[in-house]
């Protein structure tokens, strides 16, 4: 069967393999289109599963779009949540909405978030986006039908580095012991992963003999070949008493010769020339109309950028990042910091870094990049954060220096227990380095958008917390947790380019916070403020008190320069670098100093703020200060622009402004 009518039984359409052929041909055509007008996405992983999925949506997966609940659907998972796309259009080409929608791909309010998300797309079975957990909700599916006694069969699609998660293999040891032979799991054997060749990262091979031995039936497929992957996937509904696992030998990038077998295509997006090329190389050139896509992109775009527009609070001027004569910064990812400082002391034989398979990203690679005779001082344990946390600790128990890094959800949020119970409870000097925190690593969606950190870990006995302003003072934080600080440490930093307000001469003292004052209007934005340590510095009339960490740091120091030209208010800005162990003392004396203190993070509201309103309840002072907490207000983050997310999160400098003046009565 396949797309079938689930009231009466009727198929609407039988595909035949040529058919299948050239839909999948077309969903690659529009998938590179998709991934274009984002501007980011993964082109490498969802060409090399077109085939597949254009014949379990159209040949072999019974569902229904018309009825996408009914109880009796096969149900597919994409494990491999980077794949989205390929998903998508697996459910626009089956009917369930009007296929060319997917241009709007990884936009903000788009129902086509750089991740799935079954709450916003009907179709979408499970929300995926963090590896190793869709085969897991499989299992449990399959073990619903068997429960109730249900026909229905489960396809999860997994990659193949996705396999390097201990968490796969408990799910495959659970799906052969309980004899799921309702479940079809295909793993995308395309080889390669973000490291590089998966056999490289972290071997696999052998693969057969591994899921044999766990109680699999095991099929080998070419991937591409139409006919051998419907023939395979029926004979698979028909296994009894045993899961099935198929492998699939499938080329990354599939179909556009200079994307294919290429790494660095995993999460590159085509620019308009390599879009051409590409569709000129399928053979679409003539069947995908590229100018109305790109125009429907746009026009969604334009509608965003006028909501977003309305929901930023105006003043007599834009105060917004380099918009005005004066007051320029530079920007940089603070990740580039982070890659500096390593640089900078790698040449210590303790250090160890270990790649968690999105290593030139956040910057881990930087340790050896220039320094070749430090190569073999890093080691890829490819996507295993888990196992990374607890090798990190067997190296820090016997002297070294380990640090690793991936994104901020995955190094505090997946290894979670081994952070605290192997890690801080031993109080082992492992160096977590948490890359993209914050709702600014934009269109990957929520599931990569770190934004509780400063809760689960700044929660942890024994652990020190940092979250620096910008890629300057990353450095200085990265260097002195590494050879200064014994014991458990975490540096959160993000991926997205934001503004340098610190250089050499800014004091950087670990566990002490520095206060930023705005004077007036310079050329460059960083010289129009003073800073000095906390302890050293002097009120000047302040009224109002902004604590801040990360990025929102910058945010706040545009808050003081609006406040001051705008209205006279006079503000000082309280970098909170350092969140474990506390500058309490720089907090209390504010406290007493100023009437309104507002907190600004790029996180859940109240990781930094909770910690600053408790200190200053604590001290029992004879006034206290007005107060408010700007953040993330107890939801997930979406897809979109870094800039844009921001804004419509209320995080930027307008908004700290407009708090500011509603406490004041202004």
């Amino acid at each position: 069967m396949a797309i079938v009518n689930s009231k009466n039984g009727q198929i609407y359409h039988h595909y035949s393999i040529k058919e299948l052929e050239k839909a999948a041909n077309y969903m690659r055509g529009l998938n590179l289109v998709a991934i274009n007008c984002a501007k980011s996405g993964h082109s490498g992983g969802t060409l090399s599963i077109m085939d597949i999925t254009a014949a379990l949506y159209l040949k072999v997966a019974n569902h229904d779009p018309k009825n996408p609940d009914w109880e009796d659907r096969d149900r597919i998972i994409f494990s491999a949540g980077h794949k989205a796309p390929a998903l998508y259009l697996g459910l626009g080409i089956s009917g369930y909405f009007p296929v060319e929608e997917i241009v709007t791909l990884r936009k903000l309010d788009s129902p086509f978030q750089g991740h799935p998300h079954w709450l916003k797309l009907t179709g979408v079975e499970v929300s995926t986006g963090s590896l190793g957990q869709g085969l897991g909700v499989g299992v449990g599916m399959a073990l619903n039908g068997k429960i109730d006694k249900r026909n229905y069969k489960v396809f999860v699609i997994t990659g193949d580095g996705e396999w390097n998660e201990g968490s796969m293999w408990e799910a495959a040891m659970s799906a052969a012991n309980f004899k799921l032979d309702n479940l079809i799991v295909i793993i995308d054997r395309n080889r390669l992963q973000i490291d590089g060749e998966t056999e490289k990262v972290m071997k696999l091979e052998p693969l057969k003999d591994k899921f044999l031995a766990f109680g699999f039936k095991v099929f080998e497929i070419d991937g591409h070949r139409m006919i051998e992957i419907v023939k395979t996937l029926e004979k698979a509904k028909k296994i009894k008493n045993q899961p099935t696992v198929i492998i699939a030998q499938t080329v990354k990038g599939k179909g556009v010769s200079f994307m294919e077998n290429n790494p660095s295509w995993h999460g590159v997006a085509p620019s308009d020339d390599q879009l051409k090329q590409a569709l000129k190389e399928l053979r679409l050139t003539e069947k995908i109309n590229v100018n109305q896509l790109k125009k429907k992109a746009e026009d969604y775009q334009k509608k965003i950028d006028k909501k977003v527009n309305r929901l930023v609070p105006k003043f007599k001027k834009d105060y917004f990042w380099n918009r005005q004569d004066k007051m320029k910064v530079v920007m940089e990812p603070t990740r580039f910091g982070f890659g500096k400082g390593l640089a900078k002391v790698g040449g210590d034989k303790r250090i160890i870094c270990l790649g968690l398979d999105i290593s030139e990203s956040v910057k881990i690679t930087d340790f050896y990049k220039n320094y070749p005779e430090r190569r073999s001082r890093f080691f890829s344990l490819g996507i295993a954060e888990q196992n990374a946390t607890v090798v990190a600790a067997g190296l820090a128990k016997e002297g070294k220096l380990p640090v690793f890094s991936t994104y901020g959800v995955f190094c505090s949020q997946r290894n979670a227990d081994q952070i605290r119970t192997t890690v801080c409870y031993g109080e082992l000097n492992v160096f977590m380095a948490g890359a993209h925190g914050g709702i600014s690593v934009g269109p990957d969606g929520a599931t990569h958008q770190s934004l509780e950190e400063i809760f689960v870990v700044g929660g942890l006995p024994n652990m020190n917390l940092v979250v620096p302003c910008d890629s300057v003072e990353t450095e200085k934080a990265t260097q002195h947790l590494l050879l200064k600080v014994k014991g458990p440490k975490y540096l959160r930093f993000a991926r997205e380019a934001t503004p340098i307000v610190t250089d050499e001469k800014t004091p950087f003292v670990f566990g002490k916070a520095n206060i930023y004052k705005y004077l007036k209007e310079k050329d460059n934005f960083k010289e129009a403020f003073s800073v000095c340590l906390g302890k050293e510095y002097s009120n000047n009339k302040d009224k109002v008190a902004i604590f801040a960490c990360g990025p929102e740091v910058p945010e706040a120091m545009r808050a003081a320069w609006i406040l001051k030209e705008e209205f006279g208010i006079e503000s000082r800005v309280v970098n909170i670098h350092t969140i474990k162990p506390l500058d309490r003392e720089t907090i209390i004396k504010t406290a007493k100093e100023v009437e309104v203190v507002v907190t600004a993070e790029e996180h859940q509201k109240g990781g930094l703020g909770n910690l600053i309103a408790a200190t200053i309840m604590e001290a029992n002072l004879k006034t206290t200060p007005k107060f408010f907490m700007i953040g993330v207000n107890d939801r997930f983050g979406e897809s979109g622009e870094p800039w844009e997310l921001l804004k419509v999160f209320d995080l930027t400098a307008e908004f700290i402004t407009e708090r500011v003046l509603k406490l004041l009565k202004v």
